[in-house]
């Protein structure tokens, strides 16, 4: 994790824009931090400090060297979560191709493998396009009705709830029995599949703020 990422971090934690957190750390403008995330500049020690007096859970020493926890207190310490900045529909098969844009640290949140934005708008009001989704790797055996699962097979890529009557068919790989009557795609790309279930989502409410659903 760079000097951006690392003050990138702090400032989606806190939840708030570049130039708001750099107003309430004591900066005169934002302009400071936007050099960091050019790479033009690193973080000072009086920079680090003018954070970390505002924000004592965060770590000195990981925000001058990228080294330890992000956080002081280990209750407040999440796994890193890699973050995908691409469209999970479009991209969940090419992970091999991509690396992360960042590691997300979200302590109330366990059992993630990655995350991922939802720029569909299938889903509707429960998950708003423009979401970051954050999704586990799950075996048919593991599926619960009524939750949602990004079903991935060679033609279909798709972000939905699975119903308990289709649970079964999931299971037994009769995955064509499900799309089959809905999309006009030959049963013998949707035999091979993989699921990822939905673990929890971030909601994109303003520019540069986020909000956790």
């Amino acid at each position: 994790m760079d000097n951006w990422q690392r003050i990138d971090s702090v400032i989606r934690w806190a939840n708030m824009t570049i130039n708001y957190f750099a107003l309430y750390i004591g900066l005169p403008r934002g302009e400071n931090l936007y050099q960091i995330k050019k790479g033009n500049n690193g973080i000072s020690r009086n920079l680090a400090y003018k954070i970390v007096t505002k924000f004592p859970e965060v770590s000195l020493a990981w925000l001058l060297t990228g080294e330890g926890q992000m956080f002081v207190d280990e209750k407040l310490c999440g796994v890193q979560i890699p973050f995908y900045q691409v469209d999970v529909e479009s991209h969940i098969t090419r992970l091999d191709e991509l690396a992360p844009d960042r590691e997300m640290v979200i302590p109330q949140l366990t059992g993630c493998d990655l995350a991922m934005l939802y720029n569909g708008k299938a889903m509707g009001c429960s998950i708003p396009s423009g979401s970051i989704v954050f999704l586990k790797k799950m075996t048919p055996e593991e599926i619960i009705p009524g939750l949602e699962y990004v079903i991935v097979c060679q033609k279909i890529i798709t972000l939905r709830i699975v119903r308990t009557s289709e649970r079964w068919l999931l299971r037994t790989g009769k995955i064509s029995t499900i799309f089959s009557s809905r999309l006009p795609i030959s049963s013998r790309y949707i035999r091979s599949w993989a699921s990822w279930k939905l673990k929890s989502k971030i909601e994109l409410c303003f520019q540069e703020s986020w909000k956790e659903r």
